[in-house]
């Protein structure tokens, strides 16, 4: 997107700041008293929390059959597997399985990532059993027709095609590889062209008859239904279900920074445009520092017109058409990362904006007005997160999957306002160096 002229910024910038925030019961979150936990006998982990005010149910949830479990030589092979799932089972094939959830208006689907397996999907509360009938019958007893693997694996490969063409996920891809080595965070979900290509049918057989099971296994439903009804439906479904020979899937290892600038170009002819990433590994979400991490970050680059680097390198310095920051937080070490796409000859100049607004966010501590802002807009910000069911189905699965604790949406005010500007400058820190990062760069000659 091209710069915006003064008027406009002038006015984005004035919107920028928090409203007031209306006074909210944080109390009336989800929490312990609302949200049921059920363990099954077979290692089922059911989540549940009721909401009548539509008629309307969604699941959540993942299986431990992740990208951690394949070896290099065949990256995308979880993925892949996840994809044909759903493209026919034991009893139904792929047109049956579509009409089933169009003929009642609803959605299911499944993707692959590194920790796991995950699925989601809606229909109207009434329709919750056929949704988790399909769903069991797919993650159960998926029969991967030959033409259906084939045809995937072309829309796979069509896919990787793009991405070799495209400047933001080469740059992606490789800041990855540079970030990560020697790690599995190095390697793409989704595999390369020539990984998904030498991929068998067999092996997605085996990756599913070795890795899919019960054990770890996480299902979230919300909506307009009994609690102990909705339990049962999970039972029926998926309580029998065993797999005694699922291994555990390994925790992602730790990630050393680098020890000083490494930094990659992909050329793309033709293009007329670069991107940029430049980070760091970072904290994972079930670390102490992750919450002062993660309001750093707004101030570095997000809050208002994506915060200082924004600021600095597409509103003041125009060398970008956008520039913001992030940090994952996830099961493992995630980066935190600074993106950008610039002219091609804006390139060296943004990088150098970059590091200076890094240095300083690494040596002075936020002022107490980007701290107080970012407090606002982080509490503020969460019961919106949690109008629909599927967002608050999306933050039960967190709330299990990083053992933050039923309680935590009610502690979660609390938590943010006890983020100190000391703590902020501490894990900025921790995890970020002017002088030491990776740099990933795509676009042009």
């Amino acid at each position: 997107m091209p710069t915006t002229k003064t008027k406009s910024r002038t006015t984005r910038a004035r919107r920028s700041k928090p409203a007031p925030q209306p006074a909210i019961d944080y109390k009336s979150l989800p929490g312990p008293d609302d949200i049921t936990r059920r363990v099954l006998p077979n290692g089922i982990v059911v989540l549940v929390r009721e909401n009548h005010t539509s008629p309307s149910v969604v699941i959540d949830g993942a299986v431990k059959a992740g990208a951690l479990l394949v070896p290099r030589d065949k990256a995308g092979l979880a993925n892949f597997t996840a994809g044909a799932l759903m493209r026919g089972t034991e009893n139904r094939a792929f047109g049956e399985i579509y009409e089933a959830i169009e003929s009642v208006g609803a959605s299911l689907s499944i993707h692959g990532g590194n920790h796991g397996t995950g699925f989601g999907g809606k229909s109207l509360a009434e329709d919750l059993g056929l949704l988790l009938e399909l769903l069991a019958d797919a993650l159960r007893r998926p029969t991967f027709p030959a033409e259906h693997v084939e045809k995937l694996r072309g829309e796979i490969l069509t896919g990787l095609n793009i991405r070799a063409h495209d400047t933001g996920s080469m740059a992606s891809l490789t800041f990855a590889e540079l970030t990560y080595p020697d790690h599995p965070y190095a390697v793409s979900t989704s595999g390369y062209i020539e990984t998904v290509s030498a991929l068998k049918r067999d092996d997605l057989v085996a990756f599913h008859r070795k890795h899919f099971g019960p054990r770890g296994m996480l299902i979230i439903i919300v909506g307009a239904f009994k609690t102990e009804e909705a339990i049962a439906l999970v039972e029926k479904y998926f309580g029998d279900w065993q797999n005694p020979d699922q291994p555990d899937l390994p925790d992602a290892p730790a990630a050393p920074g680098p020890a000083s600038i490494v930094e990659k170009r992909v050329t793309i002819p033709g293009k007329t445009q670069s991107d940029l990433i430049l980070g760091v590994p970072g904290p994972r979400r079930a670390d102490p520092d992750f919450l002062d991490a993660r309001l750093g970050n707004g101030v570095l680059g997000v809050f208002g017109m994506m915060g200082r680097i924004g600021d600095a390198v597409r509103e003041k310095g125009g060398m970008a058409y956008y520039a913001f920051s992030s940090v994952d937080g996830g099961h493992g070490p995630g980066p935190w990362r600074v993106v950008a796409g610039v002219n091609p000859k804006n390139v060296e100049r943004a990088v150098e904006l970059i590091r200076k607004e890094i240095r300083r966010f690494v040596t002075q501590k936020i002022t107490p007005a980007e701290l107080a802002d970012n407090q606002s807009q982080l509490i503020g910000r969460l019961p919106l997160q949690l109008e629909t069911n599927e967002g608050v189905a999306g933050m039960i699965a967190s709330l299990e999957e990083f053992n933050l604790g039923l309680d935590y949406l009610r502690r979660y005010p609390g938590l943010i306002r006890a983020i100190t500007r000391e703590s902020v400058l501490a894990a900025a820190r921790k995890y970020l160096d002017p002088d030491k990062f990776t740099l990933a760069i795509a676009g042009p000659e």
